[in-house]
């Protein structure tokens, strides 16, 4: 069953994007995984997954972001709970400018995950409702998950 819904889902986002709009399409632990660029995951990618009758995928239960130094990545994890299928959508996207469509607007349980990620890794969500910091001070400089973030040691009582 997973292969088929991995399959579906890949000529799915082929006709509306093209040939080389998904870089991987694998099942990962049994569940289908793609491997999306930035610019293939918008809105009407975010409408296919959720709206399409043979896909449905109406909960979005997680959104991690990862650095990867060469690039950064959003993962997004799918559920749908009327044909019980799951998904994993890796969003690719440049360290120097790290832009990933905002999935707030198809799904509301979005904004508190965005606005981590956006607040640890300075990954920005265009589309976003109210993207600011949730966690750190407002004033907080840089990005902690970073790799390249550099911490006092000796002022955090580290050293």
């Amino acid at each position: 069953m997973s292969q088929e819904t991995l399959d579906r889902i890949a000529e799915k986002i082929t006709t509306l994007h093209g040939q080389d709009s998904i870089k991987e399409a694998k099942l990962n632990f049994g569940k289908p995984m793609i491997i999306v660029d930035s610019e293939t995951w918008n809105i009407a990618t975010a409408k296919l997954l959720h709206d399409d009758e043979s896909l449905q995928f109406d909960f979005l239960t997680c959104i991690t972001g990862v650095d990867y130094e060469e690039h950064m990545e959003v993962i997004y994890n799918f559920y749908s709970t009327t044909l019980d299928q799951y998904l994993y959508v890796k969003v690719q996207t440049s360290r120097e400018e790290p832009t990933v469509m905002s999935a707030d607007p198809i799904w509301k349980s979005a904004d508190y995950m965005e606005r981590e990620t956006f607040d640890l890794l300075g990954i920005d969500f265009p589309g976003h409702w109210r993207l600011k910091r949730i966690l750190l001070e407002d004033d907080w400089e840089g990005y902690p998950l970073r790799k390249d973030y550099i911490t006092d040691k000796k002022a955090l009582g580290l050293d």
